[in-house]
């Protein structure tokens, strides 16, 4: 007590923070952010993969619909004859894979807004345009069609865009979409009895990434640089070879990478095994500007299956299972996941 008689409270000071056990607290706090951060991503990274393997799910579960119905896979593409004009060229109908399954998805509203008896694309180039009947319906986002990994936005302003794309084969043939080693191609009616290399062994469908917005094409055409995951070459003939591709300066020309889920070509819908997942190099398309009407402006390519999820991409087999397959995976193991009677007994790794 004091001299007054109150008694005296007796402070502590080592109660108190010094600065240096709070430098210290701000130092394991911000370890402890810097521990927090890399896991949380990597959580959204593993949940965005797997939200689109199960969007390739829902696709093998259409696919196995389709089947069931018609006793045949959907065609990779179409290409037919249009009666009402008898010099029409035939591979301007050239209705993708989606554009088939749509009936046997949940999402009712974009085959019912579809109408698929008549051409995509009617005009001759360079004056194309689309069947003013599906111009509406073309230009739908599908989420069905869109990886939550990539941007998930329109790319181009006349379609509605697609992470998901048919596997055609090998890529042989300098990149035919004829007559393919692969389940898909233009007219194909691929049965799951010509599978012989095995349901559990043969990739129908894969990922692509988007390419740049075609309000960017002129300036991405006329730069130094180039996203080769996301931008591709062009060349003005068919088949497409290596030295053509190296040699060509036209980058990312008319269309972008994934531009049309409706669109059965290989800058859209269509997909082969020629390079590994996640290649480096830059994909490449041309066209057969030439030939018999049957023939005419088909369109070759060589386009590699791509992500953004690390390291890899989903791939959905015959049997309806997705697997994750590495980028380092064996090429010609690659190539023999995507033909569908080659006589290979490669698993998916």
């Amino acid at each position: 007590m004091n001299r007054t008689g109150q008694p005296v409270i007796a402070m502590d000071r080592r109660s108190a923070f010094s600065l240096i056990e709070l430098l210290v607290v701000i130092g394991i706090i911000g370890t402890l952010v810097a521990l927090l951060i890399p896991a949380v991503q990597a959580g959204r990274a593993a949940a965005s993969r797997m939200a689109c393997a199960n969007k390739l799910r829902q696709l093998g579960v259409a696919i196995q619909h389709h089947e069931s119905a018609l006793r045949r896979l959907p065609s990779g593409s179409v290409a037919k004859e249009y009666p009402p004009q008898t010099n029409f060229a035939w591979t301007f109908f050239r209705w993708s894979a989606l554009s088939y399954l749509t009936p046997y998805m949940d999402n009712s509203v974009v085959y019912d807004a579809l109408d698929m008896s008549v051409p995509l694309y009617v005009g001759n180039p360079p004056l194309v345009s689309i069947w003013p009947d599906n111009q509406e319906a073309v230009r739908l986002l599908v989420p069905e069609f869109l990886c939550p990994s990539d941007v998930g936005t329109r790319i181009h302003g006349r379609f509605g865009p697609t992470n998901y794309a048919a596997c055609t084969g090998t890529g042989r043939g300098g990149g035919t979409p004829l007559e393919t080693d692969g389940a898909f191609f233009v007219n194909s009616q691929t049965r799951l009895s010509q599978i012989t290399d095995g349901t559990s062994r043969t990739v129908l469908m894969s990922e692509g990434l988007l390419g740049p917005p075609t309000s960017t094409v002129a300036a991405v055409s006329g730069s130094q640089h180039h996203d080769a995951e996301r931008e591709y070459k062009f060349i003005f003939s068919a088949p497409v070879t290596e030295e053509r591709c190296e040699q060509s300066v036209v980058w990312n020309y008319q269309d972008p990478l994934g531009f049309a889920w409706a669109n059965g070509e290989y800058r859209s819908a269509l997909y082969n095994h020629n390079a590994p997942p996640n290649s480096r190099t830059p994909d490449c398309m041309g066209v057969l500007i030439g030939g018999d009407v049957t023939e005419r402006f088909t369109p070759y390519g060589w386009r590699a299956a791509r992500s953004r999820h690390a390291s890899g991409v989903n791939v959905l087999l015959a049997d309806g299972s997705v697997h994750f397959v590495g980028e380092t995976i064996d090429l010609d193991i690659w190539r023999a996941l995507a033909t569908i009677a080659g006589g290979d007994t490669a698993d998916v790794p």
